[in-house]
C-alpha cells in the first residue's frame, strides 16, 4: 500500500493548524509526509523543522479581490508553482493530497489533478474562501467545519466533519502558564490574540487601556510578528509575538479571550470552554468571513461580538464588561455543545481517498 501523503495550505496560521493536527497521526501510522508551501510564508516557519516532515517550497501568488499591479504578475507565479508542484508530485507519487486552503494551495491542487491524484480539501469558515472555491472542481471531497457550509458546495463532494482540534491544546497546564508569565493564581487572566499576523487595532485598544485593564486582569498579549512593544514592561502584562509550544499552557490559564474570529481559533476556544469577545476582521480588509463566523457563534451564545468598525476605547471596555458579566452563562452553553470526532472523520476520508 502506498503510504505517502502531501499536505498543503498557508498564508496564515489558520491555513496550517489543521494540517499540524493531522500530521502526527500519519507519522505515527508509518506514512511518509511531505508539505508543499510557499518560499517565505508563515507555513514554512511553522512546518519546516517538524521531525519526519519534508518541506517543499514552491512559487505562489496571492489571489486578490482588489486592483493591484501584482494581479498581473502573480498569475505567472501561480503557473510556475503549479509546474513545480506537478513535477514534485509526479516524482514522489503520494497516495493523496490534503489541502487546507490559502493561496499557496491552488498550484498544489492543480499539480495533483494533472497527475491524477486524489485531493481532499478542508474549509474551516462558514463560507468557502476563494482558494478553495477555485480548487473544488479538482477535489474528490471537501471537509467542512460548519454544517451551513454544505449549502455552498456540490452535494456529492461536501462532508460535514466538524472542527479539527489539535490534541496538544488539551494538555495545557494552568500552573505552567502562570509560572511562565509570572502571574498570580488569585487574579483572573485575559488572553488577547490578534491572529498569526497580529491585529494592529486590537493591540492599540489593549495598550490604550492597559492601566485600567491591569486593575482587573492579568494580561497575556499575543501581538503578532514585530508588534511587541518593549517599552511596556508592566507587572501582570506579558507579550508574545506568536505562541507555539507555550500556547496550551497560556490557554489553560486564561479565564477570558479577546480574539479575531478565524474559524480554527474560535472552535479551539469553544472546545476549551473559553468565553470570548470576538473582533472580526472587517470587510474592508477581508471577504467578511470572520464576521460570518463570529455571528454564527454569537447566535449560539458562545461569544460577544464587537465589529472593528465600532471599535473604540469605550466600546472595547464595554465589550469586556459584558463578557465578564455573561461569562458563567457562556461557559455553560459551551459545555452543552457536543463536538464530533472531526479528526477521526478526516483521517478516514483521507485513507479512503488514498485507496
Amino acid at each position: 500500500m502506498n503510504k505517502r501523503i502531501v499536505f498543503t495550505g498557508g498564508g496564515s496560521a489558520g491555513h496550517v493548524t489543521v494540517n499540524l493536527a493531522l500530521i502526527p497521526h500519519f507519522l505515527e501510522a508509518g506514512w511518509e509526509v511531505a508539505y508543499i508551501g510557499s518560499e517565505n510564508g508563515i507555513e514554512r516557519e511553522l512546518v519546516q523543522g517538524q521531525p519526519g516532515v519534508r518541506y517543499v517550497a514552491i512559487s505562489s501568488g496571492k489571489l486578490r479581490r482588489y486592483l493591484d499591479w501584482k494581479n498581473v504578475t502573480d498569475p505567472l507565479r501561480v503557473t510556475r508553482g503549479a509546474w513545480q508542484a506537478y513535477r514534485f508530485l509526479k516524482r514522489w507519487k503520494p497516495a493523496v493530497i490534503f489541502s487546507k486552503g490559502g493561496f499557496v494551495s491552488v498550484p498544489v491542487v492543480l499539480g495533483g489533478w494533472m497527475n491524477g491524484l486524489p485531493v481532499v480539501l478542508h474549509e474551516s469558515d462558514l463560507t468557502p474562501g476563494l482558494a478553495n472555491r477555485l480548487s473544488v472542481p479538482f477535489a474528490k471531497k471537501v471537509c467542512v467545519t460548519f454544517a451551513e457550509t454544505m449549502d455552498h458546495l456540490p452535494v456529492e463532494k461536501a462532508v460535514h466533519v466538524g472542527a479539527v482540534i489539535r490534541s496538544e491544546l488539551f494538555l495545557g497546564s494552568r500552573e505552567r502558564g502562570l509560572s511562565l508569565c509570572g502571574f498570580s493564581p488569585s487574579r483572573p487572566v485575559l488572553l488577547v490574540m490578534g491572529g498569526s499576523l497580529g491585529a494592529k487595532r486590537i493591540n492599540e485598544a489593549v495598550r490604550s487601556q492597559l492601566t485600567t485593564l491591569l486593575a482587573d486582569y492579568q494580561i497575556v498579549h499575543i501581538c503578532g510578528k514585530g508588534q511587541c512593544d518593549e517599552t511596556l514592561q508592566r507587572p501582570g502584562y506579558r507579550q508574545y509575538e506568536y505562541a507555539m509550544e507555550e500556547l496550551p499552557d497560556l490557554l489553560a490559564m486564561a479565564d477570558m479571550v479577546v480574539s479575531r474570529a478565524g474559524s480554527n481559533a474560535i472552535f479551539e476556544f469553544l472546545a476549551l470552554r473559553k468565553p470570548m469577545s470576538l473582533i472580526p476582521l472587517s470587510k474592508a480588509a477581508s471577504r467578511g468571513d470572520q464576521i460570518v463566523n463570529a455571528r454564527a457563534f454569537e447566535k449560539r451564545g458562545f461569544c460577544e461580538v464587537l465589529l472593528e468598525e465600532e471599535l473604540t476605547e469605550q466600546t472595547f471596555m464595554g465589550a469586556l464588561q459584558s463578557l465578564a458579566a455573561n461569562r458563567e452563562q457562556i461557559v455553560r452553553r459551551m459545555g452543552e455543545n457536543s463536538q464530533a470526532d472531526a479528526m477521526a472523520k478526516v483521517i478516514a476520508l483521507l485513507e479512503q481517498a488514498s485507496g
